[in-house]
């Protein structure tokens, strides 16, 4: 008896890549056992609706696209009281999630065959609030406005070096944020250049953490915090020690943690897996235990 698959596409990730392997991937799905359906978005609430109004009636809810359209999709299936397996046929520029479930990136074909040949992980999920998701990153501060501040049609002509390129523009406009944090076992207060809470190895493609620093599914996030440095020279230093994976500035710090709130001054610009998350003053984050399970 074949399976349903519900594929939601985005036609716009990947600079419209996906039409080059879509029909190959379609005739893996099949030949594998899998009965798919296309859904294609057109606006950005799109994959949330579809998978909440119709995934329940699928065994495996996929998605084509980058992780915005993933992390859209997540926040569908949570609304599921019996949630569906998910995949995922990575096609967008950072791939963060990806990379971290080492996934073939931009190739629907090979993306279709793990599908197939993949183990259902159990894998945690980001509240945001009390009624937002993230699949693996929620941030506030330097250079997290990159993704969604960069044109589209840069993201088309250039790819990742359209990221690259805004993050270069935004360096002058660093600023820090008073910031009180509170998680488990502990409250910080500081100026702080950037802030997160994230279940990912790797964050805007550049920042890596290595596999024994997170655990997918282990009910547990990792808070990142970044004081302000103060200077150039020391911020030159903490740039190098986050790249070279050293990450032994005193300057940052890497916590675990299941909840952490963040109060501000005044409200402060938040993004979600890369997308306009909105300002606010008051953030409560929370990691939800594995209520999905990811198909990698």
């Amino acid at each position: 008896m074949q399976q349903k698959l519900m594929l939601i596409i985005n036609p716009t990730a990947g600079r419209g890549a996906y039409k080059q392997g879509i029909g190959d991937a379609l005739q893996i799905l099949d030949t594998g056992g899998f009965r798919t359906t296309l859904y294609y978005t057109s606006a950005s609430t799109d994959a949330t609706r579809f998978a909440a109004q119709y995934g329940s009636e699928y065994d495996v809810v996929a998605c084509i696209g980058g992780d915005g359209t993933l992390s859209e999709v997540m926040a569908g299936v949570m609304q599921l009281e019996k949630k569906p397996y998910l995949g995922y046929i990575p096609m967008g520029t950072a791939n963060d999630v990806a990379t971290t479930l080492n996934l073939p990136k931009n190739d629907a074909a090979a993306a279709a065959r793990r599908i197939l040949s993949g183990t259902a992980h159990p894998y945690d999920v980001g509240g945001f609030g009390e009624k937002d998701y993230f699949a693996y990153i929620a941030a506030f501060g330097a250079f997290t406005d990159v993704s969604y501040a960069t044109p589209q049609d840069q993201k088309k002509a250039l790819g990742h070096l359209a990221y690259v390129l805004q993050g270069m523009a935004s360096l002058p406009k660093i600023v820090s944020y008073h910031t009180i944090v509170e998680y488990d076992g502990g409250v910080i207060e500081d100026d702080l250049l950037y802030g997160s809470l994230s279940n990912s190895t790797s964050v805007g493609g550049v920042v890596h953490f290595t596999e024994d620093m997170v655990g997918l599914g282990d009910g547990m996030s990792e808070l990142v915090l970044v004081k302000d440095p103060k200077t150039m020279d020391g911020l030159g230093e903490l740039v190098g020690s986050v790249l070279s994976q050293s990450y032994d500035s005193d300057k940052l710090m890497i916590l675990q943690t299941k909840h952490a709130r963040f109060t501000f001054d005044h409200p402060v610009a938040w993004t979600r897996d890369g997308e306009a998350g909105g300002e606010h003053q008051v953030v409560e984050l929370c990691n939800y235990h594995a209520p999905l399970e990811f198909i990698f």
